[in-house]
């Protein structure tokens, strides 16, 4: 659906009705229950906005960890939260990861724990050093889209693999110019899955709409560090983006509405 041509959308589902005006906000007939009234919070300010969309999900402990030392981090969060990351990937156009992602967990990127369309898969990659193995190499689940610096030279892959050359600097990929590329293949909602150090960068740089903290209640003490920004002198420089939480299986989600202002 064409969610810009819409002033207001209703959706009739045996004796509910949801009506959906645009930028989300919502009302049923009858009141939604709890559960259902945090599922329509949550995503439908994703679906229903007019512009371009860039979201990202991070999962972490209580104390900021994405992984152990040794990089291990399956699972940290539970059942209801990697349902809840693929409902993100299902009402995106794209999904990026960063190649130490890509090589470290092998992921696949798809939808298969709730009903939806697989996003593009991108793996964010400058220096061309991707093990070209694993499911977003292998399987034709879904295409990828293999983005490296001009002049890495390109290799053979498979029919679903395209390889696409972009500007890098010494510490990678600009996020702005990542949603360009991306935008210019009409891929306008992204979704920046991982890891740490590829969110990191686009919340740096003020490239997202949103970004999704799922903790989990466990302590692990040392180890990958999720969000890493520069140091500040004074908590009043801290990021302080409108914040709603929710309770996802025996996770907290906190979702945060940044104040993204980048050139697309």
């Amino acid at each position: 659906m064409d969610w810009s041509a819409i002033t207001l959308t209703s959706f009739r589902h045996e004796h509910v009705t949801l009506e959906v005006a645009p930028g989300g906000a919502w009302t049923s007939t009858p009141p939604a229950g709890a559960a259902a009234a945090a599922l329509f919070d949550i995503f439908l300010p994703l679906v229903a906005r007019d512009a371009p969309l860039a979201i990202a999900q991070i999962g972490q402990s209580l104390d900021g960890r994405i992984a152990t030392d040794s990089g291990h981090s399956h699972y940290i969060n539970g059942d209801e939260a990697r349902r809840h990351l693929h409902r993100l990937r299902a009402v995106v156009d794209a999904v990026v990861v960063g190649v130490g992602t890509a090589d470290a967990d092998q992921p696949q990127l798809t939808v298969r724990h709730v009903v939806g369309p697989h996003p593009v898969r991108v793996v964010l990659d400058p220096r061309a050093r991707a093990r070209r193995c694993g499911a977003l190499f292998e399987q034709a689940d879904a295409p990828t889209l293999h983005v490296v610096a001009p002049g890495r030279g390109t290799v053979a892959t498979p029919a679903h693999v395209e390889c696409i050359e972009l500007t890098a600097d010494a510490d990678g990929f600009a996020p702005q110019a990542v949603l360009a590329l991306l935008a210019s293949r009409s891929l306008n909602r992204v979704l920046i899955e991982g890891g740490g150090v590829t969110v990191s960068r686009f919340v740096q740089a003020g490239a997202l709409d949103r970004l999704h903290v799922m903790v989990a209640p466990l302590l692990i003490g040392s180890g990958r560090p999720g969000l890493t920004l520069p140091p500040i002198a004074t908590l009043d420089e801290a990021l302080r983006p409108r914040c709603r939480s929710y309770a996802c299986g025996s996770d907290t989600l906190f979702d945060l509405e940044l104040d993204a202002t980048r050139v697309r």
